[in-house]
């Protein structure tokens, strides 16, 4: 098991992936990966208790050279790499540093779509 074990492969499909929202609603970080030009993007998505859906890369600005992403604990999201907390409301709303680098996202229906140009923009970080 490595460290990245719990994550979900996606395939792209209409230049978007797609996540059933029944996947995400539970409060606990789902985390993703899809390969673009040759590269595993990784990424989670939470709904989060004020119930926003909260998207962002499983890397920082500042850690993502070690590669090791974040994990969830409680209510915050933790740093692999420096052990920095960020809670959860904060995903996808403060970038910069170690926060989690945010990935746009949108609803449609029942699912979550995440354009693969919004994607392949983070792939600086892997």
């Amino acid at each position: 098991l490595g460290i990245f074990s719990d994550t979900r492969t996606l395939q792209p499909q209409d230049d978007a992936v797609a996540i059933p929202l029944s996947e995400i609603t539970d409060g606990k970080a789902h985390f993703y990966a899809v390969t673009a030009n040759g590269k595993e993007l990784r990424f989670f998505a939470v709904k989060t208790p004020d119930g926003r859906l909260r998207t962002a890369f499983d890397a920082c600005d500042v850690c993502f050279p070690e590669k090791k992403g974040y994990h969830q604990d409680g209510q915050f999201m933790v740093c692999d790499n420096c052990g920095r907390r960020f809670h959860m409301t904060m995903v996808g709303e403060v970038h910069g540093g170690c926060n989690p680098a945010p990935l746009a996202a949108a609803t449609a229906g029942d699912t979550l779509r995440i354009k693969m140009t919004d994607l392949t923009a983070g792939a600086s970080f892997f």
